[in-house]
């Protein structure tokens, strides 16, 4: 069907949800819009869905939820009748229509006889990853749309081991819901009557306690924390997420009693009122957690997205500012401080893995080396450090001590296979109350880093090309550098081109390819003389194409100038595209 037929096919359905029927009468004189709700399925790709919500096809809302959630059922049904009983576990964060949206997904996953677990409140994704292994679920499912603007939700699906679903797995699933003719025909199951028979279990507070009883293995200096703990003073914002009881729950069990909420940000409002994103990536969500820190001289600012997989964190600079480091910055931080914590009390294991992703700072590698620990890069996205944390511990080859992406995503304990911002607030605490006793802030313990391993510096740009013509244009991009790489960028020779979605690594000056060992992706790197690395990758859930940039000089001063230059030259080569 075209667009047009999409949208009579709505219109004309009697049955209608009385939301998207007003919502469809507000657009009638908007075919432009019209033909966005209506031109296209809504993708689920790999990562699940996550699109604007409103009427229509291309559209969150629960006639799309349930059309996924029934493509996920028919998956589970061919794994057997174990995996119906063992069920599926739906959580939901502080978006529009998110619990009207988890419950519509287990009713049509009810419907075919599949158990299903619900949160009874809100819950971050990281406890829907812990929820999903604890309980021996089959699946899991997380609405969300982690850190996007107000109007948009998401449904990201996820595998028995807790992890979101690898390429093989997501490709299964995404078959069986692309198999889903109409989705306004969707069957669906009445919410009591599943509860009646066993199909719907609501659940909470036996798996909180669970998570936080793991939350406690990762603390590598808990005595230090039972001694001083109070000593720190940390504000801390949810951003008006889901993240408020478990970080706050955390703080409490682990001994940090000095702890100040942001408290216009505290309780969970799906219109995100007081900031422009609910994205700690963006300085600006940090606005009000400064004005607190300022007002009480702290040494720590943390902010969690919306689903609490993400965590920023802002510390005072050398002129005494606050500061938000960025994702690789305090990916290092982290690194080091466990590193050099478990080698102290001998508990570095010789068997140890370090992962990061594509794009994330080669700073880790360098810190890992020097603790004789390979680092190993997977595909952008957490799924894949999740999947490689499943496959070493299959295998018994490798012992996970730290995962992290520059996308502020981080996972210390491996009960949890997804970035857990929880577990990030409270190492990044501890390491802060480290180093505070060495009369050393978290800013001063980050230039030792670099002093000690080199000033590694990271750039991003983004480009948001919304709707067909902005498809064709992020194509565009992408066919031009991939059918004419660039020779030299910023005056340095551009020495490897490593295409991923035909999986080969083109060394220039032997003009030999090598395989990369890594799934198919439409990601285009290109590595300099001198280290210097970009890399393209559009987006797979926004209308966005991604350029991500990494230096390494001899100072602050040079790093940064290095940065500048290569954006710049790389910018310029995307503007004339």
């Amino acid at each position: 069907m075209d667009w047009k037929e999409n949208y009579h096919r709505w219109k004309e359905n009697s049955g209608l949800d009385e939301r998207l029927k007003t919502q469809l009468r507000e657009i009638e004189q908007h075919p432009s819009l019209i033909e966005d709700c209506f031109y296209k399925n809504l993708e689920f790709g790999t990562g699940g869905m996550r699109g604007e919500l409103g009427p229509g096809t291309n559209r969150m809302n629960i006639y799309t939820v349930r059309k996924a959630s029934a493509g996920l059922a028919q998956y589970i049904l061919q794994q057997g009748e174990e995996a119906k009983q063992r069920g599926v576990v739906i959580s939901y964060d502080s978006r529009h229509q998110s619990p009207e949206f988890a419950m519509e997904a287990a009713r049509a996953i009810g419907y075919h006889g599949i158990k299903t677990y619900v949160f009874e409140s809100l819950h971050p994704t990281p406890v829907l990853s812990f929820a999903v292994r604890h309980i021996g679920a089959q699946a899991g499912i997380m609405i969300t749309a982690s850190h996007n603007p107000p109007q948009y939700n998401g449904y990201k699906v996820y595998n028995e081991d807790g992890g979101q679903l690898p390429p093989k797995e997501a490709d299964e699933v995404i078959r069986f819901v692309n198999q889903m003719d109409d989705e306004l025909q969707i069957p669906v199951a009445d919410i009591e009557t599943l509860k009646a028979k066993g199909l719907l279990v609501m659940v909470g507070e036996d798996i909180d306690r669970a998570y936080q009883d793991k939350l406690k293995s990762i603390s590598v200096n808990p005595d230090m924390i039972q001694q001083s703990g109070s000593d720190l003073k940390i504000v801390f914002t949810p951003l008006h997420g889901t993240a408020y009881k478990p970080v706050m729950d955390g703080f409490s069990n682990w001994g940090f009693h000095n702890v100040t909420v942001v408290k216009e940000q505290a309780e969970p409002d799906p219109n995100f009122s007081t900031v422009k994103l609910p994205n700690p990536e963006e300085h600006e969500a940090f606005e009000l957690a400064i004005k607190y820190g300022t007002e009480i001289n702290a040494d720590l600012l943390l902010g969690t997205d919306p689903d609490a997989d993400r965590v920023g964190v802002a510390v005072k600079n050398s002129e005494g500012k606050y500061i938000v480091l960025t994702g690789n910055q305090t990916g290092a931080i982290l690194l080091h401080y466990l590193l050099t914590q478990k080698r102290e009390k001998n508990q570095l294991p010789e068997n140890g893995i370090v992962l990061k992703t594509i794009v994330t700072s080669e700073i880790g590698r360098a810190i890992a080396a020097s603790f004789n620990l390979p680092t190993v890069d997977t595909l952008t996205g957490f799924k894949f450090i999740g999947e490689k944390i499943h496959e070493y511990e299959k295998a018994q080859s490798h012992t996970f001590l730290f995962g992290y992406e520059e996308s502020y995503g981080y996972l210390i304990g491996d009960f949890v296979r997804d970035k857990d911002a929880v577990q990030a607030c409270l190492l990044a605490a501890e390491a802060a109350l480290y180093y505070k006793r060495q009369g050393k802030t978290l800013y001063e313990a980050l230039l030792d880093i670099y002093k000690t391993y080199g000033y590694y510096m990271e750039g991003l740009q983004s480009l948001t090309l919304k709707g067909i013509q902005g498809a064709e244009k992020i194509k565009t991009i992408m066919d031009t550098f991939r059918s004419h790489a660039p020779e030299a960028v910023a005056g340095t020779e551009v020495a490897i081109v490593e295409d991923y979605r035909s999986g080969v690594r083109h060394v220039r000056q032997s003009d030999t390819m090598e395989a990369i060992a890594l799934p198919s992706s439409n990601v285009l790197k290109y590595i300099l003389n001198d280290g210097t690395w970009f890399c393209l990758r559009p987006s797979g859930t926004e209308p966005k194409i991604k350029f991500y940039f990494g230096v390494k000089g001899t100072s602050m001063h040079e790093a940064e100038e290095k940065l500048t230059a290569v954006k710049k030259d790389v910018m310029a080569l995307v503007n004339e595209i």
